[in-house]
């Protein structure tokens, strides 16, 4: 117990400090925005001259907030083949494939390469990234749809985990896209490097861990063999029972690894994941047609919230009461309290603003989220990649709307994506197999984690030198004013 109360607080913690520092910069963000406006007025019913000595706080203000001046243009260039084209296709072919086997999506390889290879600006790098990340998502789902836990007798895909999830995963995304426009690139890149070290460094501690309770299952196993000198059988791969935090019964009858995917889908948990989806996005297309930062579209931002926090809400109190459980764990006690079920909703929203916000997968945040709760790493993969794709496909949508990148591009890089998932599911699966090591996926989810901090962190503090020495602009961008 007090192991697993360590782990809690520290989850606690580092979850509440991220969502503290996104949260502080937009309260940024409104005073900053509030106090210029404030003053303008001030000087004008007064006839107070403007050109008075600022103090530190208003050099930072002035700074952070200069109406009329705007740090960001989109640069796109022409579509035609050649080196650029070829190179972007291949890393985005290895990022797509090591993103949808560790359920992160790959926005950390596809963001840099779009921006330094491809020429794209930091913010429709970041659009493209989201619509690669939908194609690669939507293969991997479909992969995964006929395949079932590995030591259980249920889907590979937690539907109860995805339900309390999901939908506040889809309400962050909503906020993230909105920070997307207002936050300078040198934010983004702060919030990034801290957030992705974190997050790596405990996933290839996880990912170690699980290797050496496998390999403890494999002597064992070994041992069983020597002792039986009738027995002259190898010895097959038995995934960890219960998940990486152990507890379940291992299950010694042969079951099926695919089954039909009519008799492998929970229809009624997915029927309200697509409600979440669909309402959503009717008020988002539907924002899209008001003024922007009228009342009504602030009234269907709002509108979004009940939506999200009502399915969210259902799944939470029937896991409370405990008509409901993970059932991915195996026999492990999955009855949360009150104030878990409210973190990890937070998490949820948390993960939606980091991927609307970067152009990633919420998988950067719920993948290793689901492993700290004894999640099996393949079901951790598949329920992430499935929730991510709800959400992604909703910033492509926001994005678009946004004219935030052009769609010759996106629709090949989705193309190259998608054929690269399917590979990538398809070969890790025969190595697990071979191997007997699931926590290979734990691996690549973190090494996947670490590129994208050094990459992304590093294309980042470059742009962030050289709008430095050029002395642009780089403070909030007004929502109200932006124009694609």
């Amino acid at each position: 117990m007090a192991v697993m109360g360590s782990k809690w607080w520290g989850l606690s913690l580092r979850m509440i400090g991220g969502a503290t520092l996104i949260v502080s910069l937009g309260i940024a963000s409104m005073v900053a925005i509030a106090e210029a406006r404030l003053r303008k007025q001030v000087s004008s019913v007064h006839g107070i001259s403007p050109q008075v000595e600022p103090g530190l706080f208003m050099r930072v203000l002035n700074f952070l907030w200069q109406k009329g001046l705007y740090g960001y243009t989109h640069v796109w260039p022409d579509m035609k083949f050649g080196w650029k084209i070829v190179v972007g296709t291949i890393i985005g072919f290895f990022g797509a494939a090591l993103g949808s086997v560790g359920g992160v999506g790959g926005g950390g390889i596809f963001v840099p390469m779009l921006t330094l290879i491809i020429g794209f600006d930091a913010k429709s790098s970041t659009a493209i990234s989201k619509c690669m990340i939908t194609g690669a998502a939507a293969s991997t789902v479909y992969y995964n749809l006929k395949l079932r836990h590995p030591t259980l007798d249920m889907p590979v895909i937690d539907y109860d985990l995805a339900l309390l999830f999901q939908p506040m995963l889809v309400l962050g995304i909503s906020i993230g896209v909105a920070f997307n426009v207002i936050f300078a690139d040198w934010m983004i890149t702060v919030l990034l490097i801290i957030l992705f070290i974190g997050t790596s460094t405990r996933a290839f501690l996880k990912g170690v861990e699980t290797w050496k309770k496998e390999t403890i299952l494999k002597q064992e196993a070994a041992r069983r063999l020597e002792s039986n000198a009738d027995d002259n059988e190898e010895v097959e791969y038995q995934p960890l029972p219960g998940g990486p935090s152990g507890g379940g019964a291992e299950n010694k009858e042969p079951k099926k690894e695919e089954v039909s995917i009519i008799d492998n889908v929970y229809w009624k948990e997915l029927g309200l994941l697509f409600a979440v989806w669909g309402a959503i996005l009717a008020l988002e297309i539907s924002k899209n047609y008001t003024t922007t930062c009228s009342m009504a579209y602030w009234a269907l931002n709002l509108l979004q919230i009940p939506v999200a926090v009502g399915v969210s809400s259902y799944e939470a109190v029937s896991l409370y009461k405990g008509t409901r459980k993970i059932a991915s764990k195996g026999e492990t006690d999955t009855n949360w309290r009150a104030h878990q079920l409210v973190l990890y909703c937070a998490c949820g929203v948390l993960a939606g603003i980091v991927g609307g916000l970067l152009g990633l997968g919420g998988g950067f945040i719920l993948g290793p989220l689901f492993l700290e709760l004894g999640i099996p790493p393949q079901v951790s993969s598949a329920t992430a990649t499935f929730a991510m794709t709800f959400s992604a496909s909703m910033s492509v949508v926001e994005y678009y709307l946004l004219k935030r990148f052009p769609v010759p591009y996106a629709l090949y890089f989705v193309a190259v994506a998608t054929v690269s998932a399917f590979v990538g599911q398809f070969v890790v699966r025969k190595l697990i197999n071979l191997l007997g090591r699931a926590s290979l996926i734990i691996f690549i989810l973190a090494f996947t984690i670490f590129v994208s901090a050094i990459s992304l962190g590093g294309v980042g503090i470059v742009n962030m030198i050289e709008k430095i020495e050029h002395h642009d602009y780089m403070g909030f961008e007004n929502i109200c004013s932006y124009e694609a």
